[in-house]
């Protein structure tokens, strides 16, 4: 394989359509690593999460064609060391990874340490990658060439990330968690579509919409003070960005829920890879007598199994509603290789 550094995403803009070919048929498919998202993540540094990082994303072809991207970024890791690390990292991306099909991962894999280990034109100290699906072949491969190096090999679960495998039906859905649940589901949508307050959702599907939907939506998101905390101004033209990258990527699902007229609670996620991935939410409370938050999301959920959405991914967070709406215990992983 011949590797390339690319250090600004100028010389990685041509490479655009076939970096997201890669991604759909990578180890990990996920929208956090397509190329409008993670250039639109560089272009503010994860909303200001990184102030002083240098771009790194190593390239590999064989005969002229994309076979690898490992997608890099010097900086200064929480250890206090300078460390590569995946772009994304580490709060607003919820699943990282190298991009490249399982037939070839091994090879670059090796490739790639022994690249970084004798050609890398910067000091490094460790590669200190965050959000690794529990299940990534990266795991291994890291431990494997790190021993091969006699680099110490650190690994640990870093965030659980549940889901909830969807069988393409809402009664059957339904009938598979746990029954309490099922019930207090089913009354509370009941209820908000029977208490006479012109209750309904929609989904935002005009770009021309998008900016005063996403003002609304970073209003509802407000209402929860650590929500509000978190919004500075650099976030929230990041979140804007992502969204109009991901409109036009055809894969935003933005939902409002509606009461007396007025957005009482809206969900934003991505419809990508015949999953749902839920990324962020917003709620005004209100509307808290009609349960809002578990009203939209029921929506959201008889939406994904009409339209046989294969899985409900509510990503990082161990929050108590994502388990008893049946979501199932996954994780993402801390991986740290240290030279």
């Amino acid at each position: 394989m011949d590797f390339k550094l690319h250090t600004t995403f100028d010389t990685l803009e041509p490479l655009a359509p076939a970096w997201n070919a890669l991604v759909e048929k990578s180890v990990t498919n996920a929208p956090f690593l397509r190329y409008e998202y993670l250039s639109t993540w560089w272009s503010t540094r994860g909303g200001g999460e990184w102030q002083d990082a240098n771009l790194a994303v190593i390239t590999a072809t064989q005969h002229g064609l994309l076979v690898g991207i490992a997608p890099l970024f010097l900086a200064i890791n929480r250890d206090h060391e300078p460390a590569l690390m995946l772009l994304g990292s580490i709060e607003i991306s919820d699943y990282l990874d190298v991009i490249v099909p399982t037939d070839q991962h091994e090879a670059f894999m090796a490739e790639l340490l022994d690249w970084l280990g004798s050609n890398y034109p910067f000091t490094w100290r460790a590669l200190d990658w965050y959000n690794l699906p529990e299940n990534s072949p990266s795991l291994g491969a890291l431990k494997k060439d790190a021993e091969r190096y006699g680099w110490a090999y650190t690994q640990e679960v870093y965030q659980p990330s549940p889901f909830i495998p969807l069988p393409g039906d809402f009664e059957t859905y339904l009938a598979g968690i746990d029954k309490k649940q099922r019930h207090e589901i089913r009354r509370k949508m009941r209820r908000a579509e029977e208490s006479g307050r012109g209750v309904r959702w929609y989904l935002i599907d005009k770009e021309d919409d998008l900016d005063a939907a996403m003002e609304s939506f970073l209003s509802l998101m407000a209402h929860d003070s650590e929500k509000a905390a978190f919004l500075t101004e650099v976030m929230r033209s990041q979140m804007k960005a992502s969204v109009h990258a991901a409109f036009r990527a055809g894969y935003l699902q933005l939902a409002f829920l509606d009461v007396d007229g007025e957005k009482a609670c809206a969900y934003l996620n991505f419809d990508y890879d015949n999953k749902i991935w839920v990324y962020n939410s917003g709620l005004d409370r209100r509307f808290m007598d009609l349960s809002v938050g578990w009203v939209l999301l029921g929506y959201l959920l008889e939406w994904a199994n009409n339209h046989q959405r294969a899985e409900f991914d509510f990503l990082r967070g161990d929050e108590d509603y994502k388990y008893k709406f049946g979501g199932q215990k996954r994780h993402v992983m801390r991986v740290k290789v240290t030279r």
